[in-house]
């Protein structure tokens, strides 16, 4: 679950990280109104949008002043922003926020994130901010520093200092910097981030440390505990395919191949994709129906699997625990007539009356390919697809 810029930096203010004044506006109206209330001098005019690199991609502009904040705000707002983060379909702009300028002397990289190799949440910094760290890091990995912390406890002050020392952050601005790292780890743990970045940390000209950038990105199976922030996610940048998905408690991630898969079990998708990549295959898609799948949100995964042009065969690999194999089986049959399958439909069940279940495929009249196991299932729906 992304948040944008102006949220970001509002949860980050509660945990006392500073950052410039600003508002959000949706009209040039409110541009040259917030541009006013900030007292009328130089201001930033910041696209609000899922993605970075908006500055290259003409989404992000300076204004002398309430009349160009209008001007520009005008410009902006309602343009398809198309960076490498977008895709070359773009997003549209909506909201921009509008913030007071400041004096920049320096400008440092900073984040958290979780090191899944280790376990551990990390703290990653650099001397180089305002860049794609991308780049930075294909270009010298040396020039990120990274420091692994407990979640249970923080970001010990040793360790803070070992990064503002990295920086060059030292003299007055140590204790700033050291109080600013906690702070950020902090939240990343008590916000249940995934990601949190904060490009480009500036050192002002009068020696303040301010957060000019902010992105946040939360762990949706914390949303029961975020309520303020799921409760104000933008869903109006979420792929519709996606977003349905969601609406229906449904975990489902695109990917790139031309193998659809419909599984019941997180663990079991997983091993599903990896079968069928191992046998040649792409999967198109990771798609979670839960242990409590019904006909109708059987029915409603086809239709999302089916949204992606690429899909030449789709593979259902369903255990029947929980759901017993007839139910799960009279399921996919009343779903895919309802649908009218175009594709090769390879159905592997295991479980509780199995027999019953693939008697009920057998018999239903409907083209598809009953498999005996994973294995059998992965090498059928990966001739098929080719064979499509």
């Amino acid at each position: 679950m992304k948040l944008h810029e102006y949220q970001a930096k509002d949860a980050l203010r509660a945990f006392g990280v500073a950052t410039l004044p600003g508002a959000v506006c949706t009209t040039a109206d409110e541009c040259e109104k917030a541009a006013k209330d900030l007292g009328g001098g130089l201001v930033v005019v910041k696209a609000q949008v899922h993605a970075g690199g908006r500055g290259k991609a003409g989404g992000v502009k300076l204004a002398a002043g309430p009349a160009e904040a209008r001007e520009k705000g005008a410009k902006i707002l309602g343009m398809k922003l198309v960076s490498p983060q977008t895709g070359p379909d773009g997003v549209i702009v909506r909201k921009v926020l509008v913030t007071a300028a400041c004096d920049i002397a320096r400008e440092h990289y900073v984040a958290v994130t979780l090191d899944r190799s280790v376990g551990l949440p990390v703290l990653m910094a650099c001397k180089e901010g305002g860049v794609e760290i991308e780049e930075v890091a294909a270009r010298d990995p040396s020039a990120i520093r990274k420091v692994h912390f407990r979640a249970d406890e923080g970001l010990a002050a040793f360790q803070a200092r070992q990064v503002a020392f990295a920086l060059d952050l030292t003299g007055p601005l140590m204790g700033q910097t050291v109080a600013l790292l906690q702070a950020l780890c902090r939240a990343f743990v008590q916000r249940d981030c995934s990601l949190l970045e904060v490009n480009p940390l500036c050192v002002t000209k009068d020696g303040k440390l301010v957060a000019l950038d902010a992105k946040m990105a939360i762990d949706e199976n914390a949303g029961y505990r975020q309520k303020d922030l799921a409760a104000a996610e933008d869903r109006s940048e979420m792929d519709p395919t996606e977003q349905r998905a969601k609406e229906l408690d449904l975990a489902y991630i695109p990917l790139d191949g031309t193998i659809g898969c419909l599984v019941n079990g997180a663990g079991l998708a997983m091993a599903t994709m990896d079968i069928v990549k191992h046998h040649g295959g792409g999967p198109a898609n990771f798609l979670d129906v839960g242990g409590g799948a019904s006909k109708e949100k059987v029915t409603e995964a086809f239709k999302i699997i089916l949204a992606d042009p690429q899909v030449k065969a789709i593979l259902v690999n369903i255990f029947g625990g929980i759901m017993k194999c007839d139910v799960l089986a009279e399921g996919v049959v009343a779903a895919a007539r309802e649908i009218g399958m175009k594709v090769p439909l390879v159905v592997r069940l295991e479980g509780t009356n199995v027999e019953r279940g693939r008697q009920i495929l057998a018999e239903s009249g409907l083209r598809l390919t009953v498999a005996k196991d994973m294995t059998d299932a992965a090498l059928k729906v990966v001739a098929a697809a080719k064979g499509a």
